[in-house]
């Protein structure tokens, strides 16, 4: 058999980690490449960078080359590396898919299959679950620190030290910028105060001054006492260096700049996912401006854009979405479908573990080596000793060693266990945090008509309009009108059907 083709792809998060991690990773990658016929071309690493936004100079470029098509495959020690935001990740990895490029966990067996998709959604789901639990602490905490006045990080401010955490003022800088305050206040101008500080030989951090040196200065409000932090005021970190008087006198007021009303990223939640139930073509987003100026969006059939003949009408963007994730979080409220999943995914995990023909080899050979050791352990114990039996002592304990070290990659390959509760918090989280990440693993497709609308979930043992035996949700809710009030009368009557 041909050998694959395949790239490494590597990152750390923070400068906690070390080398190590990456070494770790590379590590396992290649393992997993020596036992599945794959050949290593390139490594790509992403140091301190955050998985969160792919905002990472190596991936990029990964990216980029995966358009030469002249490898198969990237391969990361886990998914998290590729990716902490799930939105990121499914629209990068489609950029892999259209260069027929695949992404392969080396840690996480998943399946080119519809339960292997699901697994990996849940677990794209789960990582970034944990990047969000993770920031919401960190958030926390650090807001807990500047309550207490703790400085939390930075660059210091000239004419601040920090002092067991707390910012206390540099006495000699401090009357820099009183005198550059003063001066100004008293009509001086900017050019003037630092010629005159040049002539002081007096330096911002070993650099002459500048001009944007001097008005970032002095419209920086921590001089006066006051430290902003979102919507929050603290008045408890940064000692006042400036009277307010004088602080008010000579403040710099900026200059908000506008953008236009088309210059803001709008986003479709629905995109990729939305389907004429009449013509068959993709219904995408749509922007249009009202007589009075205001700009309103819709989701519209693009063969009508096309002109086709298709007759479907335009739906308001924000009521078909607030209409649909109604229908979405009443179906995830039932117990029925919740069960479904778990049980989809337990199958799932027991069906890897019973065709890890590997990790029944490997046992094997774990089992023959620890009898030969046992045995030559034995034979030491009885006085049998040489150079020779200390070198094949030495010889199985290395071998023993590695095979554990084999065995535990493989059982982190394929035991990733959800319970019951964790799938319960995963989507509690996602209903609260992110009704997105909903849309984006859970629902397959959404056929929209004029009178129904039919929303088709991405589940193993998925079913579609056209099975004649019915469908659980559909059963349950065939009978059900979602009435969303002040809306388009097409919506007030129209029909949920879930397939799933």
């Amino acid at each position: 058999m041909e050998a694959k083709r395949a790239v490494i792809y590597a990152r750390y998060s923070s400068d906690s980690q070390t080398e190590q991690s990456i070494e770790g990773q590379i590590r396992v990658c290649e393992d997993y490449a020596l036992k599945n016929n794959i050949v290593i071309l390139d490594v790509y690493i992403d140091r301190a960078q955050t998985g969160t936004n792919d905002n990472r100079a190596e991936f990029q470029r990964m990216l980029k080359d995966s358009n030469k098509k002249n490898w198969d495959m990237v391969l990361v020690y886990k998914l998290d590396r590729f990716a902490r935001n799930q939105y990121e990740a499914v629209n990068n990895r489609r950029k892999l898919e259209n260069n027929k490029v695949a992404l392969v966990s080396a840690m996480e067996n998943i399946p080119d299959t519809p339960e292997g998709k699901l697994f990996r959604s849940i677990i794209e789901g789960y990582n970034e679950y944990y990047s969000e639990d993770v920031r919401q602490k960190v958030k926390r905490g650090m807001r807990e620190s500047r309550l207490k006045g703790n400085f939390t990080g930075g660059t210091i401010l000239y004419g601040y030290k920090v002092v067991n955490h707390k910012v206390v003022i540099d006495e000699e800088r401090a009357e820099v910028v009183r005198y550059v305050y003063l001066q100004y206040s008293q009509g001086v101008f900017a050019k003037d105060i630092i010629k005159e500080l040049n002539a002081k030989g007096i330096t911002y951090n070993g650099k002459p001054f500048a001009r944007n040196t001097i008005y970032n200065m002095l419209k920086n409000e921590k001089y006066s006492g006051v430290y902003r932090h979102g919507d929050e005021v603290f008045t408890n970190i940064y000692p006042q260096i400036v009277p307010q008087s004088i602080f008010d006198k000579v403040r710099i007021k900026t200059k908000k700049v506008k953008y236009g009303k088309h210059s803001a990223e709008v986003v479709y939640i629905l995109r990729n996912k939305v389907r004429c139930g009449y013509c068959g073509d993709t219904i995408s987003g749509e922007t249009g401006t009202a007589r009075d100026g205001s700009v309103k969006r819709y989701y519209k059939c693009f063969g009508r854009k096309r002109h086709n003949g298709c007759s479907k009408k335009m739906v308001r963007k924000e009521f078909l979405e607030e209409f649909v994730m109604d229908a979405l979080m009443e179906c995830l409220k039932s117990k029925e479908y919740m069960d479904r999943i778990i049980k989809d995914l337990m199958e799932e995990q027991e069906r890897q573990a019973r065709q890890s023909s590997y990790m029944a080899l490997l046992k094997k050979e774990h089992k023959q080596t620890q009898t030969a050791l046992n045995n030559l352990v034995k034979a030491l114990e009885n006085g049998i000793s040489s150079a020779t039996t200390n070198k094949r002592l030495h010889e199985l304990e290395a071998k023993l060693e590695d095979i554990e070290k084999n065995i535990a990659i493989e059982q982190n390959k394929v035991i990733y266990t959800l319970t019951e509760a964790q799938m319960r918090e995963f989507y509690s989280m996602a209903l609260k945090l992110e009704p997105k990440m909903l849309i984006t693993h859970l629902i397959k497709e959404i056929v929209l008509y004029d009178d129904h609308i039919d929303i088709i979930y991405n589940t193993p043992t998925q079913t579609s309009p056209d099975d004649s035996q019915g469908f659980l949700f559909y059963k349950k809710y065939r009978n059900m009108k979602y009435v969303i009030q002040n809306k388009p009368v097409q919506l007030q009557k129209m029909l949920v059907r879930m397939y799933i």
